[in-house]
């Protein structure tokens, strides 16, 4: 029985994590305007048939940007709750947060260009 419920436990736990998923997705501006930059370098990536290395080097820069971004908006939220009213403190912490997204952001443009640059010139 205990790895029914571990099964089980694994597969609702992936069901949450589609919906939070969906719910950034449908929900928050900044997540939209990444994934339409992911759709797009994506398409950049097939017509100039970017090598697999360089494949690799490109979904592990979104899937970085779009997880901390994930993060950042989650850290948001939760501060919003915890003190709705101006607080100095959670001011520092949601700075810190977007200060990560911002961080994740320039190495994903470095990498980008990295790729991109060789094969437009």
């Amino acid at each position: 029985m205990p790895e029914e419920n571990l099964i089980s436990n694994r597969i609702k736990g992936i069901g949450y994590a589609f919906r939070g998923a969906w719910l950034l997705i449908r929900t928050e501006i900044s997540i939209q305007i990444q994934v339409v930059i992911a759709c797009l370098m994506t398409g950049i990536g097939f017509y100039f048939e970017i090598s697999q290395t360089e494949w690799i080097l490109q979904i592990f820069a979104i899937a970085l940007v779009l997880g901390v971004e994930g993060l950042n908006t989650a850290i948001e939220k939760l501060s919003d709750y915890v003190q709705p009213e101006f607080d100095k403190k959670i001011g520092f912490v949601k700075d810190i947060s977007a200060g990560a997204v911002m961080l994740v952001s320039l190495a994903a443009t470095i990498i980008g260009l990295i790729i991109y640059v060789p094969k437009i010139i």
